[in-house]
């Protein structure tokens, strides 16, 4: 498994892929398209629905050595074979998904905009943290808004890679990167459109720029 937490972030809508044929096709094609990692996101209560779709979605993400990760339930990521959880402020502490899941297990926090919760995360044990909303988003509408500083801060700051979210698109997503962050969460600009594969490739493109200027002379 690929536990490089660098690049393209893609987190499922359950508003946009309704189904799991559906579901399953375009991920593999977010996968395809070079995504590093998948967040399985749905916060409906159909138990079943969501305990086969991520069982499904952890096999597909094995055959590309790539993580796919739960929100906010960390029993779900057990269940299912998920490489691991990524909690929300409110969904239980570092700790306990550590517990359950295991060592190897990835877990990432939330830190909305305030470096503070990043920097206790790190002290327990997260593999990651996420700030946002850089930008206006309607998967979270009412997102307190970061400033772009934040994540230059943090990278100074923090041992851990860093997650952008919140209205990422792949005309603002040069500019969090640019600012510090290891990977951009990004939800309706890759699952919206029809043609998420390329949608893909366009943000890997530009990490992979990114990295070549930091390797010029």
């Amino acid at each position: 498994m690929n536990r490089v937490l660098t690049g393209l972030y893609a987190i499922t809508d359950s508003t946009l892929l309704t189904d799991t044929p559906t579901l399953l096709r375009r991920v593999e094609a977010a996968l395809r398209g070079g995504a590093t990692v998948v967040q399985y996101r749905d916060k409906s209560r159909d138990h079943d629905k969501r305990r086969e779709q991520a069982r499904r979605l952890a096999e597909l993400c094995e055959r590309y050595q790539r993580p796919l990760l739960i929100n906010d339930d960390a029993e779900l990521a057990a269940a299912s074979g998920a490489a691991g959880v990524h909690l929300g402020q409110g969904d239980g502490s570092v700790a306990a998904a550590r517990a359950l899941l295991g060592v190897r297990a990835i877990i990432g926090v939330t830190c909305h905009d305030q470096l503070a919760l990043a920097q206790q995360a790190s002290l327990e044990g997260a593999d990651y943290v996420a700030f946002g909303a850089f930008f206006p988003s309607t998967t979270k509408p009412k997102a307190t808004p970061a400033p772009l500083a934040l994540l230059r801060q943090a990278r100074n700051e923090l041992p851990l890679p860093i997650v952008a979210i919140g209205g990422i698109t792949s005309d603002n997503a040069q500019l969090v990167i640019n600012h510090g962050a290891h990977m951009v969460a990004v939800v309706g600009d890759l699952f919206a459109t029809d043609d998420t594969e390329n949608r893909a490739r366009v943000y890997q493109r530009l990490f992979a720029s990114r990295a070549r200027q930091h390797v010029q002379p």
